[in-house]
């Protein structure tokens, strides 16, 4: 009878007083984030679109400032016109594409096998591919094997290039895990006889789904914004990528840089990479917090 009653009037439920001093700190926490993104995330991105905005001599002065008088269209006009900006963008392109998926595919291949195997001389192999990771690339040699293979300055020798030095990054990135996967389903496909490479595409790769996004952004990241590499490899204008646009745009100036146009060029330079990461923040975010628990 008193369970009863309890039960009606609801004097077994948590009171609402309860509920509000849980979330308090939750939205503490939200509010101490917040304001310490701001000075470092908000301010720097304001600073860039709002200078964009500006004329050459109320950009010099690179305050947060509204502008005075709005030069927007002169400014992004001379980002296409005389900053070469659709080249740079059709170059980056055809070099970023390849190399992501080639990295991510060769790399997950490498990884799923030296996560599965025991050999030590495998093992071995993979220590030495994660060196890459904090070895700098040999630039001489490179340049060498490019132009004995008539590669030298070209787009295609370039990606070749990035593939190289970046699939180490992947391979560490996704063997670790790999590492933390069952291999229930990977017997099961072989009992039913299924091949290496079916095993791969039908099982290994949904699993590995979530991580290849996580690389797959740090893959584009580090690519499109090259610049070093691309400076030695691709000599002519024709094969810039957009870093290489945007430093001869922003060193063509006779009287010092143009700083409106520059930060012009860096928002058009950025918003692919921002245009992608809208429609794959799921993945991202959903291969972070799984790696996170597989870890």
């Amino acid at each position: 009878m008193t369970t009863l009653t309890a039960a009606r009037t609801g004097t077994d439920r948590p009171p609402r007083s309860r509920n509000r001093r849980r979330h308090i700190p939750s939205v503490i926490k939200y509010i101490l984030l917040t304001a310490f993104a701001i000075p470092w995330v908000f301010v720097p991105l304001w600073m860039l679109v709002i200078n964009s905005f500006k004329t050459p001599g109320e950009a010099a002065q690179l305050s947060l400032a509204l502008p005075t008088k709005w030069a927007i269209t002169e400014n992004y006009t001379a980002v296409f016109v005389t900053g070469n900006y659709l080249t740079g963008l059709r170059n980056s392109l055809l070099v970023a594409i390849p190399t992501i998926f080639v990295v991510l595919f060769l790399g997950s291949l490498a990884a799923w096998a030296y996560a599965r195997s025991k050999s030590r001389v495998t093992q071995l192999f993979f220590y030495i591919t994660a060196l890459s990771i904090l070895l700098p690339p040999a630039i001489i040699p490179t340049i060498y094997v490019l132009s004995a293979l008539h590669l030298d300055g070209s787009i295609a020798g370039y990606a070749l290039m990035q593939m190289g030095t970046r699939i180490g990054g992947v391979i560490f990135l996704t063997t670790g895990f790999v590492r933390g996967l069952p291999t229930d389903l990977e017997e099961a496909a072989s009992i039913d006889g299924a091949s290496r490479m079916r095993t791969y595409f039908s099982v290994m790769l949904p699993l590995l789904r979530p991580i290849l996004f996580v690389g797959a952004v740090l893959l584009v990241i580090s690519v499109w914004n090259d610049f070093f590499f691309g400076l030695l490899l691709l000599r002519t204008t024709d094969n810039a990528t957009l870093p290489l646009t945007m430093y001869s745009f922003a060193s063509a100036g006779e009287h010092g840089l143009n700083w409106n146009l520059v930060f012009a060029h860096v928002v058009m330079t950025s918003l692919p990479l921002v245009i992608a990461y809208l429609f794959a923040q799921r993945q991202v975010l959903a291969g972070l917090t799984e790696g996170s628990l597989k870890g």
